[in-house]
């Protein structure tokens, strides 16, 4: 199995898998909140394993990357491109989780020559998407600031432990890092209360205007999405395979990551 290295571009801090003899596309792997890059650590290995070079990069503010302030929603989706052409990508598969999916769907959208297929779990892209309670809070003022400034690391392993089996201390230890400084904690909160759901209204049927090969993997037991935002993708890009892990819930990675890794790996045997 190829090894993951953690690495830097451009101030951005990324983990990459590379293949032996590169074969196919490589493949962009976008988390949500609040994790990092290390979300796709099993992912990686198995994409450079299936001849593809795989690549995760810490969004600003998450992870080993530093904050880009301020950090809205429009400047993660513009670091995005920013590191696709500091490392030297052109066409892409992107792999999107969570807001992960907000800012990678909205790239794709903007950047559609750069991208070859779509894997899209457990996130939303419509203008009609309820916020969870946790997001409600960080979007309201005072409210938000009380949140994140509260929230140990041993509050975030309870939090993360109520909603999956599969995060370890290792996990808590990297998905802690933006709580454990004002920048990101700050970042955090000018994330979320940049999202302005009326942006999202030109981008409706833009998806299926990539014309692009998409797989949609859900975790059925997710507890913060309703469970027909898979279907709803399902429908609105045509030609969609719909994949749902019936035990797993919203951090699907996590609870299920060899059976991600490889309906992952098998819907990309059909893609160049």
């Amino acid at each position: 199995m190829a090894q993951v290295a953690l690495k830097r571009a451009g101030g951005v801090a990324y983990r990459e898998a590379e293949p032996g003899r590169p074969e196919h596309l490589p493949v962009l792997c976008l988390h949500g909140w609040p994790q990092s890059s290390y979300m796709w650590r099993h992912l990686l290995p198995a994409l450079a394993s299936a001849g593809r070079r795989a690549l995760a990069p810490d969004l600003p503010g998450f992870g080993d990357s530093s904050a880009d302030q301020p950090s809205t929603w429009e400047r993660h989706v513009e670091a995005v491109e920013r590191f696709r052409r500091e490392i030297g990508l052109e066409r892409v598969v992107l792999v999107v989780h969570d807001t992960g999916g907000a800012i990678g769907l909205r790239w794709a959208c903007d950047h559609p020559d750069a991208v070859a297929g779509l894997v899209i779990s457990n996130t939303g892209f419509f203008p009609d998407y309820e916020w969870t309670e946790i997001a409600r809070m960080m979007r309201t003022p005072t409210q938000g600031e009380a949140l994140v400034n509260s929230v140990s690391r041993e509050a975030l392993a309870t939090l993360l432990a109520a909603v999956s089996s599969g995060i370890d201390e290792r996990a808590v230890d990297e998905y802690f890092k933006p709580f454990s400084t004002a920048e990101g904690r700050r970042g955090m909160l000018e994330l979320y209360r940049s999202f302005d759901l009326d942006e999202l209204k030109p981008y409706q049927g833009r998806l299926a205007a990539l014309e692009v090969p998409a797989l949609i993997l859900w975790g059925q037991q997710d507890d913060y999405l309703p469970s027909d935002y898979a279907a709803r993708f399902a429908s609105e890009i045509p030609g969609a395979k719909l994949v749902s892990l019936e035990s797993a819930h919203h951090f699907l990675f996590e609870d299920e990551p060899e059976r991600c890794a490889q309906e992952v790996t098998e819907f990309l045997r059909h893609v160049a």
